[in-house]
């Protein structure tokens, strides 16, 4: 893509995004064809939000590295996005169910980093990725299918625009997490006092750290890092679930803790 198709592709969404109104499709002549172009749209359109006034990113997600996710969206491959620091809650949420065109969340296990993961020090295994990991959380993604019809468009265009993400509660860190075997742990998920699904960590890419692995290598082909402070949603045991007006979201993770958010 020239700079100027990907400026205005991420113009487009910028303003969709700012206006809360749904999202059909991008013209073809600024359409990423790749998911390589996908992420310099994505990279533009952090800007334009940013300055835009819709705050620095704090962190990261990664969709689609649970089974039960890629099938749910018909994508076989991890894909990642940006998380804005003021979409970020800590522990127990209250969102305003209205600020959202159709508003789901996810089931989440999340790291924090304490060391920086350096484009210049790819490729990253699961051990050394590990090594740069301060704390893990239990977390709930809130996402939002602000989109006319999310099933018809193709993924690079939902890459760049974050892939859903619209905010996140982080639960409690754990600092002693390498006492825990992240890959054993079992989460679940309730509304309302329901449960709704669950999953182990095994499903996260065979193992959380994998697919902080995949995001340390993926980002490091654009020159990109990761840096210690930023936090990174690792992927969904459960699927999506959409919520209502009133609705309570728990979800709580073995050794993890617990995370909460109410849409009033």
């Amino acid at each position: 893509m020239t700079p100027e198709a990907i400026a205005r592709a991420a113009d487009l969404m910028c303003a969709a995004r700012l206006e809360r109104r749904r999202f059909d499709r991008l013209p073809e002549d600024c359409r990423p064809a790749n998911e390589a172009s996908a992420y310099a749209v994505q990279d533009a359109l952090h800007a334009a939000l940013a300055a835009a006034g819709h705050g620095a990113l704090a962190g990261h997600k990664i969709g689609c590295t649970t089974p039960v996710m890629q099938r749910f969206l018909g994508i076989p491959n991890p894909c990642a996005g940006g998380v804005f620091a003021p979409t970020v809650h800590h522990e127990r949420a209250t969102l305003r169910h209205g600020d959202f065109l159709h508003v789901g969340v996810e089931c989440e296990i999340a790291v924090r980093l304490a060391q920086d993961l350096p484009a210049v020090g790819a490729p990253f295994d699961r051990a050394a990725a590990g090594a740069a990991v301060g704390a893990c959380m239990a977390a709930i993604e809130v996402v939002d299918d602000r989109y006319v019809d999310y099933r018809t468009l193709d993924v690079p265009t939902l890459i760049a625009d974050d892939f859903f993400n619209a905010a996140c509660v982080l639960g409690a860190p754990v600092a002693d997490w390498r006492e825990l075997d992240l890959a054993a742990l079992r989460g679940r998920m309730a509304i309302n006092g329901a449960e709704v699904g669950t999953g182990t960590g095994s499903d996260i890419l065979g193992h959380p750290l994998e697919a902080l692995a995949w995001l340390a290598n993926a980002r490091a082909t654009r020159g990109r890092s990761l840096e210690a402070g930023e936090f990174v949603l690792l992927g969904s045991v459960v699927e999506t679930r959409w919520v209502a007006k009133g609705d309570l979201v728990e979800i709580e993770l073995e050794g993890l803790g617990r995370a909460a958010c109410a849409f009033e």
